[in-house]
């Protein structure tokens, strides 16, 4: 698995690259779709594991009650202070840097780069242009019952989702269609895409959404 999943990583942490370069200081400040990170935070996150040595990560940690998520919050803006350049290069030089998050693997960061590269592109109006087979990868991920940390299994239980664009399906049940990023966006918490999504089962998301 690694050997075919590693190299979809580095495909993707390139174009990252490749997008920051494009960005403007107004749009790498601007906000992203992941909380209350802006672009330029979001990019830190993705650059933090490939640059930064795991034991200094523990002072964040402690620093932050021992709340894991705080202390990758605090690591994403240190990192992302330095400049866009600098972010570009980490990611085009560790590209094929083989960190392997606990739990979810190399599959879990694969989502989470492409997931992140729309967080950006999404709220400044830049195309998707994500890789059909590497988003298909990373549907079927998320759709497969492991992914910890990204899907809120209580929310998409008993759904049917149909990509309209990739031929992919998973589930059964009332169906929610849309665009493959519409679902991985989905899947993964951003509502900012369900009007984009149809289909008798997307009341149902919704609802479960608002609860």
């Amino acid at each position: 698995m690694s050997s075919d999943v590693l190299p979809m990583i580095a495909a993707e942490r390139r174009r990252i690259a490749d997008l920051l370069d494009s960005l403007t200081p107004a749009q790498l400040d601007a906000p992203s779709l992941c909380g209350a990170w802006t672009v330029r935070e979001v990019v830190g996150h993705l650059v933090s594991p490939l640059v930064v040595r795991p034991w200094r990560v523990l002072p964040l940690v402690l620093r932050s009650g021992f709340d894991l998520h705080a202390a990758n919050a605090r690591l994403a803006s240190q990192v992302a202070r330095r400049p866009a350049n600098e972010l570009a290069a980490a990611l085009r030089a560790h590209a094929e840097h083989p960190f392997r998050p606990l739990v979810v693997g190399y599959l879990g960061q694969l989502t989470d780069v492409q997931v992140h590269r729309q967080d950006i592109c999404r709220p400044l109006g830049l195309p998707a242009d994500l890789d059909p087979h590497r988003l298909r990868t990373s549907l079927d991920f998320l759709a497969g019952g492991r992914a910890v940390g990204f899907v809120v299994r209580r929310r998409v239980a008993g759904l049917r989702f149909e990509a309209t664009d990739l031929g992919w399906a998973s589930g059964d049940g009332p169906v929610v269609r849309g665009t493959g990023e519409a679902l991985l966006l989905a899947l993964t918490g951003r509502r900012v895409v369900l009007p984009e999504l149809d289909g008798d089962g997307t009341a149902v998301l919704t609802g479960r959404w608002a609860n």
